[in-house]
């Protein structure tokens, strides 16, 4: 596998930072590994970009204003492994702002992320849920 370098996992994550996440999930594999850590809903393995996407930014951006709009902190890069630290730059529906920290655990094969594996608070996920969803569910 060809190394991946700390230029081109942060040219790839500045779309998630611009709000668009379509062109993001373009250098995602089909058939991606990705493990959301934690005991909230969103939490689990899926086995594919589109069963990601939608249990997680899908449901997200139902509860967040503006979507899911994330900020890069730093970044590792070893080999085929980028080690990326992002935040939350969010409103939920309800004004509160969503200020999570993230940690993607990312490896590479060919410019695409073929396995993830994503560390995030849980109670803040879980609080914003509970907070956010009643409110669609009323509608």
């Amino acid at each position: 596998m060809k190394p991946i370098t700390e230029e081109q996992v942060r040219t790839l994550f500045a779309h998630l930072e611009s709000g668009n996440a379509d062109n993001f999930f373009q250098h995602v594999a089909d058939d991606v590994d990705w493990t959301v850590m934690g005991t909230h809903p969103l939490a689990g393995t899926y086995h594919s970009r589109q069963e990601f996407i939608a249990h997680t930014f899908t449901r997200l951006n139902r509860v967040l204003k503006d979507g899911v709009l994330l900020r890069v902190t730093h970044i590792l890069v070893s080999g085929s492994t980028a080690a990326v630290e992002l935040e939350a730059l969010s409103t939920a529906l309800n004004g509160a702002p969503f200020r999570n920290r993230y940690c993607w655990i990312c490896r590479f094969d060919r410019g695409l992320i073929v396995e993830v594996r994503a560390y995030l608070d849980s109670a803040l996920v879980q609080k914003l849920l509970d907070e956010n969803e009643p409110a669609l569910k009323r509608k």
